[in-house]
């Protein structure tokens, strides 16, 4: 009987684990989340960040570049993400990886009519290296504890419902 309970448990502990998480297939939970040291990266002004700063919210750390087609794809639901009222304690910082100047991001961003995010750069690429990256663009997701919980690998829509209500359990 014992055996039969634990059992139970453990299926509807997991099958509750999988319901929560969006159907998104390149959205990878991470079971124990991750705490890393020194995650500094640089404002337009060249103005050191880190990202410990903003412990207590939820933050969503985007690499990026100008030339990666996907980033331009998605970069305009990530504007919308940031700006989403249904998560008023979540930060968005998009990391431009691209080694590329101000100004070809500022224009990246006007083209694209980018209103709600400031633009943040890793020029020496160590957070690229840090993080494991394998490509842009790439979604880190913070807890309010500044652990990583969640990545996602390559481009999506923010936009997606499904997805914000999933993020709204973490706000």
């Amino acid at each position: 009987m014992k055996l039969l309970i634990i059992f139970i448990y453990l299926i509807t502990a997991n099958l509750g684990y999988a319901l929560d998480k969006p159907n998104i297939k390149n959205l990878v939970l991470i079971k124990k989340p991750i705490a890393y040291e020194e995650v500094i990266f640089k404002d337009k002004n060249q103005k050191n960040m880190n990202l410990s700063n903003y412990k207590g919210k939820l933050i969503v750390l985007n690499f990026w570049a100008t030339w990666c087609a996907p980033c331009r794809e998605e970069m305009p639901s990530l504007d919308n993400l940031q700006s989403n009222e249904k998560l008023n304690n979540l930060i968005v910082l998009p990391i431009n990886i691209g080694q590329e100047n101000i100004l070809k991001s500022e224009a990246f961003f006007k083209e694209l009519n980018i209103k709600n995010l400031n633009i943040y750069f890793d020029p020496t690429v160590m957070l690229a290296k840090k993080f494991s990256l394998r490509g842009v663009p790439t979604s880190i997701i913070f807890n309010k504890e500044g652990k990583e919980f969640a990545r996602i690998i390559g481009s999506i829509d923010f936009n997606d419902e499904e997805f914000i209500n999933w993020l709204k359990n973490f706000n």
